[in-house]
Order: structure tokens, then C-alpha cells, then sequence
């Protein structure tokens, strides 16, 4: 072998050699993989016995960046001063519940943050006509299995590691832990792979956010930003840390994009409200406190993706139409009801009149699927799910109801130019209307 021909065998086995070196630390989906720091011996005696007992919750967090951080089971659960739902185990003092007050120790910002939001008091429903329709109307264990795994219960502690069954199981985001605190921050990240790709996904909120009062999965997955999203998801980055809008991805926005997830000039928030300008939860709509300050951080999240004329646009579009519904319909029909109330043709006992349920569906259900739908721009829960039916329940069951009650009652509050239309049209005014739409037609 000339020297030639043995410089260039060197180089060979040099670059197979630097190739090997290469892929022995590529794990199968391309990524570096990432050598786990070393855990503490109270987590190595903990994982002797669960690698057995619970090996699901130890795969899940094998594959989480604590895993990879070196927190373990014993980071996490070994016992804070003072926390009543403690006990000793196998020689350690742990919590079985992880509440926000041990997320705290790492990371405080989040929690600071999360303790601010309206998903931190979540579990105050208790005692409003939701609760009363769960606990009383319904049953107790309704609520139990239903109300309260999203809301959060008041959890109860019996000693020994062990929890009172009507509280526990719960991972509602508002709970009231047995240390005062409240939250679940395994509500959106779980208990053991706590995934931030987790928390970035849609279904992630939809576990709460759906159904017949709030639907807002269902309204997200019809809107074009849930089509994008679906069609998109491979170039989502859903695992990137930063994962920051119009840099680390641009296909779609998800729920956590617009309502906490960071951008050029916002970082990530973890009060999922801070964004929100309007409160459509309520009988009538109601502007939140810093209003303009709150649109002007969710316009911006828009203004990666849309024009500044298309988000100015938007929001006039939405604004009518939330002042619509508490005009034409909300506040007519509470204060008639405030009045039925007033003049003792309605008990102070919740539910027990039809026209309390028909009051309850028409700005509980109907009236939130119509603001909910134009908010997240999903047309046919603003018509079909929404205005339809609230113009349904108002004209052809609630007037009639408050009526029968009450004559007189409604003659006031149901008399404005929104609903003139109830009086018959003039020929002229019929026919101007059919001109009209015989022309859009041509039928």
C-alpha cells in the first residue's frame, strides 16, 4: 500500500469513526439525546419499588425533561413543612399531592402567575346555580364525577395517605389542596410526563372547555384555525422549549398560542384570562377591568398571522355582535326576570319554575355558544347553535312564560325597534324585503 492509498484509509476510518461517535448520541426521532443528570438516593429507592408497582408513571417520567433534569420522585413529593397531607413512607416524609406550593420551588414565576388567574378560583362555583344543579337538582355525585373534575374540589385528607373518595380523585385546575393552596398544575402539563407539548394542544383544554355552555373545542376545531392546525401539526414544534409565534412555528395558532403561549414581545403567561377583553360568561356581557389593555396583548398574538385592518375589523365584527345579544336579548329578559322576582311570582328556590330553566338554557347555553362562537370565529355556533336558538327560546318560550306569570311583564322590556318586527310588517315593508332577497336569489 502506497502512501497515497494509506492517507486515504486513515481519512476513512477517521470519518466513520466521527459518524459513529454521531449517532450514538441521535436518538431515533433525530433529536440529541440527552444523558439524564443523576437523581437522589431518595429517588432511587423510590423507583425500586414503583418501576414495578406503577411502571406507567415511571415510563412517563423517563421520557419528561425533569427525567432529564435529574428531578425525581423525591424532588417532588418529599414533604413541605406544614403541609397537613403528609406521612411517612418507607422512612420519608412525602405528599401525595403535588400542589402548586411544590411546583413553587422551581418554578415560582408560573405559579405567581397562575395564582392570579380565573382558572386558580375555578373552584368558587360552588354554591352558583351551577353547583346547585349538581349537587342538589342532579345529585352529589354528579357533581362529584362531573363539575368537580374540572372545576377542582376541596380536597379532604384522612390520615395515612389516605383522601376522602368524595374529593379525590381531582385534578380540576381550581382545587382547593389540603395546604391552601389552589390549582392542579397537572391539569394541563399531567401528573408525571409534565409536557409543555401537552399543554399546547387543543383536546389539552377541551377536557373542560366543551359541551353545550362552553364550547369552545368544538367551536376551535370548525374555525380555520383548528383546520390549519390539523392539517398542520407535524410543523407545529409542539416540543420546542421557547416555541415562540411567527419564529418557531407559523402553521396555526392553538388555544395556549393565543391565550398564554409567549411571542416577539410577549413572554408566556400562565393566566390564561390576562389576553381577554370581554367576560362572556355571564347573563350579560361585561368588559373586563383593563379592558384595552388586555385587547392590545391578544392583537398582538393576532398580528403575527393577520393585518392590523383584518384585526381592527374583527373585533368590530365581534363587539356588534356581543352588543347585540345583550341588548336585543340579555338584559330585557333579566330584568324581567328581576321583576318577576320582585313581585313574588317567582320563589327564591332555583329551578323549581319551568321559566327559571328556560332563563337558565337561554344565556347559560344559547346565549354563550352565539358570543362564544363570533369570539373565536366559528359561524355556525354564532347562528345555528347560537342566535337561532336564542331568538327561539326568547320569542317562542321565555316572553311566553314571563307572561303567563305576569301580564304586563314583558310589554316594557321586550318593546324596543330590536323586536317591532313581532308587530306584522307594512306591505311596503314586506315587499321591499322580498325584492331584496329575491334579487340576491334571482328565484
Amino acid at each position: 500500500m502506497n502512501e497515497q492509498e494509506t492517507t486515504k484509509k486513515a481519512v476513512l476510518i477517521l470519518a466513520t469513526a466521527t459518524l459513529l461517535i454521531a449517532f450514538a448520541g441521535i436518538g431515533l426521532g433525530g433529536s440529541q439525546v440527552q444523558k439524564p443528570a443523576p437523581i437522589s438516593a431518595e429517588g432511587k429507592q423510590c423507583l425500586q419499588c414503583h418501576q414495578n408497582t406503577t411502571p406507567g408513571v415511571v415510563d412517563q417520567w423517563k421520557n419528561s425533561a425533569h427525567y432529564r433534569s435529574g428531578i425525581d420522585c423525591y424532588s417532588c413529593h418529599k414533604a413541605n413543612e406544614g403541609d397537613p397531607a403528609t406521612f411517612d413512607h418507607y422512612g420519608n416524609k412525602i405528599a401525595v399531592i403535588v400542589t402548586p406550593n411544590y411546583c413553587n420551588r422551581c418554578h415560582k414565576k408560573e405559579v405567581a402567575q397562575f395564582e392570579t388567574s380565573h382558572h386558580a378560583k375555578a373552584a368558587s362555583f360552588i354554591g352558583s346555580l351551577d353547583n346547585i344543579l349538581g349537587e342538589v337538582v342532579e345529585g352529589g355525585a354528579a357533581a362529584i364525577n362531573g363539575c368537580m373534575q374540572c372545576h377542582g374540589s376541596t380536597v379532604k385528607y384522612k390520615g395515612d395517605g389516605k383522601f376522602d373518595a368524595s374529593t379525590w380523585p381531582n385534578s380540576g385546575v381550581g382545587r382547593v389542596n389540603p395546604d391552601g393552596s389552589k390549582g392542579s398544575c397537572a391539569a394541563c402539563h399531567g401528573r408525571h410526563s409534565f409536557s409543555s407539548a401537552l399543554a399546547r394542544q387543543p383536546e389539552n383544554c377541551g377536557k373542560c372547555h366543551m359541551g353545550p355552555d362552553h364550547p369552545q373545542i368544538e367551536i376551535y376545531n370548525e374555525s380555520k384555525h383548528g383546520i390549519q392546525f390539523r392539517a398542520n401539526i407535524a410543523k407545529m414544534n409542539l416540543e420546542k422549549k421557547s416555541w415562540i409565534v411567527g419564529k418557531d412555528y407559523t402553521a396555526a395558532p392553538t388555544c395556549a398560542t393565543c391565550h398564554m403561549s409567549a411571542t416577539a414581545t410577549q413572554a408566556v403567561t400562565h393566566d390564561s384570562g390576562a389576553r381577554i377583553s370581554w367576560t362572556l360568561r355571564p347573563a350579560v356581557s361585561i368588559k373586563l377591568e383593563n379592558a384595552d389593555k388586555r385587547r392590545e396583548s391578544m392583537q398582538e398574538v393576532c398580528s403575527n398571522c393577520h393585518a392590523a385592518g383584518w384585526v381592527e375589523n374583527f373585533y368590530k365584527q365581534y363587539d356588534n355582535t356581543v352588543d347585540l345579544y345583550n341588548e336585543k336579548f340579555a338584559k330585557p329578559a333579566k330584568a324581567i326576570m328581576e321583576k318577576l322576582y320582585a313581585d313574588g311570582k317567582l320563589t327564591k328556590t332555583p329551578f323549581d319554575d319551568k321559566l327559571e330553566w328556560t332563563y337558565y338554557e337561554l344565556w347559560h347555553h344559547q346565549g354563550r355558544r352565539a358570543r362564544m362562537g363570533t369570539a373565536m370565529m366559528g359561524p355556525d355556533y354564532t347562528q345555528w347553535h347560537g342566535f337561532y336558538e336564542v331568538g327561539k327560546s326568547f320569542y317562542n318560550e321565555f316572553l311566553p312564560e314571563a307572561e303567563a306569570a305576569e301580564p304586563g311583564v314583558t310589554a316594557q322590556a321586550a318593546s324596543s325597534d330590536f323586536h317591532k318586527w313581532r308587530k306584522g310588517f307594512t306591505p311596503e315593508e314586506l315587499q321591499k324585503i322580498l325584492n331584496f332577497y329575491k334579487d340576491r336569489y334571482k328565484q
